[in-house]
C-alpha cells in the first residue's frame, strides 16, 4: 500500500501495471470492489467532504438532496471531471464505500440518457420510462490520466429521489477522503511521470444475477 494511503482502506496499484489490464474498448465498469462492496467517486467543495466525512454519510446545510448527483465507479473519469481536483467545487475527492447489492439495484433500474432502439420501443417510450426511473446511466469515454479520451466506454449513475436518499443516507459503509492521494498523484501527472502514478485498484465489474 502508498505511504499516501497508509491511514485508508483502498489499495493502490501502479497505473502502469494497471493499465495493461483493462479492456481497450467496449463498454466496461472498471472499479474496486470486494465480496460484498463496491467504490465509487464524487467531487466537492471541501466543506461537503468534511461533513461527510465526520458523519459518514452525505448531508450537511450545504449538500442537496432534491438535485440529481452523479456517482462514478472509474477513478481516472472521475479524474477527468474534476480536472485532478483543480475545479471550482470539485476540489475534495471521496470515495465511497457502498453495497454491491444497492449498487447492482441501481444498474438494473437505471435507463440510459440517450435513446436507443435496443432498449425501448420509440423515442416516446425511453421519454416515459426516464420521467419514471430516480436513476439514469451514461456510458462515456473512459480518459487516460492526461484526460485523453480513450475507445473504451466508462459509466456514470445519476441518482435522484428516494434513491439518492438511501444512497447518501443508508447505502454508505465508508467514507473515504481521497483528496491528499490526489494531489499527491496530481503532480506526478503534471510532471508527465505515468511510471510513478498510483491509482487504486480497479478491475472490470461484472454484475451479480
Amino acid at each position: 500500500m502508498s505511504p499516501e494511503m497508509s491511514a485508508q482502506s483502498l489499495p493502490l496499484e501502479r497505473y502502469a501495471e494497471q493499465v495493461s489490464t483493462w479492456p481497450a474498448s467496449g463498454r466496461h465498469i472498471l472499479a474496486h470492489f470486494d465480496a460484498e462492496t463496491i467504490v465509487v467517486y464524487q467531487a466537492y467543495r471541501p466543506s461537503i467532504a468534511r461533513w461527510a466525512v465526520e458523519h459518514g454519510r452525505l448531508g450537511g446545510p450545504e449538500f442537496s438532496y432534491a438535485r440529481m448527483s452523479w456517482v462514478k465507479p472509474n477513478f481516472l473519469w472521475m479524474m477527468f471531471r474534476s480536472g485532478w481536483g483543480t475545479k471550482a467545487d470539485q476540489d475534495a475527492t471521496l470515495g465511497l464505500r457502498i453495497r454491491r447489492s444497492f449498487f447492482d439495484r441501481l444498474l438494473g433500474s437505471a435507463v440510459e440518457s440517450s435513446f436507443s432502439r435496443e432498449r425501448h420501443a420509440s423515442p416516446e417510450a425511453w421519454k416515459e420510462a426516464v420521467s419514471r426511473s430516480e436513476v439514469r446511466l451514461q456510458w462515456d469515454p473512459d480518459h487516460d490520466p492526461y484526460g485523453a479520451p480513450q475507445e473504451r466506454r466508462a459509466v456514470q449513475l445519476g441518482l435522484r429521489g428516494d434513491v439518492l436518499a438511501a444512497f447518501g443516507q443508508r447505502e454508505i459503509v465508508e467514507v473515504i477522503d481521497l483528496s491528499p492521494l490526489v494531489a499527491a498523484q496530481r503532480a506526478h501527472v503534471q510532471a508527465r511521470q505515468l511510471d510513478r502514478l498510483e491509482t487504486p485498484v480497479e478491475r472490470v465489474y461484472v454484475p451479480g444475477p
